[in-house]
């Protein structure tokens, strides 16, 4: 695109911003007739012509208007956005209520989130993995089974099931989950399982204190982490904006959603961004997607990236309302997880 002057750059940008608008290929006539379009229809052909072989636009065979490819809307996003339309932090303030569990707070974000773009909305849940160990505590069950009870930033608590060698009484197992506390509380989900590692390799500090079984449970406790997941909000939005022809590749998107696999590896993706990422179509790598875009970027809790949260919408979705609302919504949820109660907890 260096190669093309300033007035074809902004030809560009109309022609995109009136298909975003509304909906049907542009011709010449249409971007003739848009305020502030100073040259003839003639010239304005030649530009989109030149647009065309550059693989910029392309021409529906219905139609003799053009309308973006996905090359054309990359450049748009990347090279040719505008500021985002202001986004009323106040009034999305007072519709975030932070309180009871991290899930509450995550669908609470993703209505929020899809009422504010028309779109359908994605939020991961915060990766447990990523957070802070509070206190472990092992309970008695029946059969060699124990409860391990993982309690993480903010209370948030977790249970899991785990299978021993040879059954424990409840006192022994408080007296392993406070020598446990003691040694890991502080760190990281993946540190301990890191530590947890290297010490049954090594048979150094911890199983001089403790056996090597007990090192063994813990080392269970922690093999793996919290599956990751996610909050999906405003899918009938969708319905309202698709044609009808396009009904089948928007129930491959549904059915993406409820497997879930697909769009967990592109959030997961958007976890190492610094800021807004943009899938537009093919570029997310999946059929299901072909015709649609991802808006995401990263919240925090405290300091730390623990998830991720984005818009789904057709490729020709208003991006700069869909950028400012989820850059907005990020920070907010960032500092409503620094508020939650003492007493909230993960949820299920």
């Amino acid at each position: 695109m260096k190669d093309f002057d300033e007035r074809t750059q902004k030809l560009l940008k109309l022609l995109i911003e009136c298909y975003i608008r509304d909906g049907e290929p542009v011709g010449s006539k249409t971007l003739a007739a848009e305020k502030d379009v100073t040259i003839s229809s003639a010239s304005i052909r030649n530009i989109m012509a030149d647009l065309e072989a550059a693989g910029f636009l392309h021409s529906p065979h219905t139609s003799a208007g053009r309308v973006p490819t996905i090359k054309g809307y990359r450049f748009f996003v990347d090279g040719l956005l505008n500021a985002g339309p202001a986004v009323d932090a106040n009034g999305v303030t007072s519709c975030l209520q932070p309180c009871g569990s991290t899930k509450e707070l995550v669908a609470e974000v993703s209505l929020l989130l899809s009422d504010m773009t028309k779109l359908a909305s994605v939020v991961m849940l915060p990766k447990r993995d990523i957070a802070v160990l509070r206190h472990i505590e092992f309970l008695p069950l029946t059969q060699n089974r124990v409860l391990v009870v993982l309690v993480f930033n903010k209370y948030e608590v977790q249970n899991r099931i785990i299978y021993t060698e040879r059954c424990y009484n409840a006192a022994e197992l408080q007296q392993i989950g406070n020598f446990l506390t003691a040694e890991f509380a502080g760190k990281s989900f993946t540190d301990i399982k890191n530590d947890l590692v290297r010490e049954l390799q090594q048979g150094q500090q911890y199983i001089e204190q403790m056996t090597k079984e007990v090192v063994s449970i813990a080392a269970q406790a922690f093999t793996t982490s919290p599956e990751a997941d996610y909050v999906v909000s405003g899918e009938t939005n969708l319905l309202e904006i698709v044609e009808p022809e396009a009904i089948d590749k928007l129930r491959s998107l549904f059915e993406a959603f409820a497997k879930k696999r697909d769009i967990l590896y592109l959030l997961d993706q958007s976890l190492k961004a610094d800021g807004i990422k943009i899938y537009i179509g093919e570029e997310s790598g999946y059929a299901a997607f072909d015709d649609y875009s991802l808006v995401t970027m990263p919240y925090r809790e405290r300091d730390q990236v623990v998830g991720v949260l984005g818009v789904i919408g057709p490729t020709r979705m208003p991006y700069e309302r869909a950028i400012a609302a989820v850059d907005i919504t990020a920070k907010l949820l960032s500092a409503a997880l620094a508020e939650l109660g003492p007493n909230s907890t993960f949820g299920d």
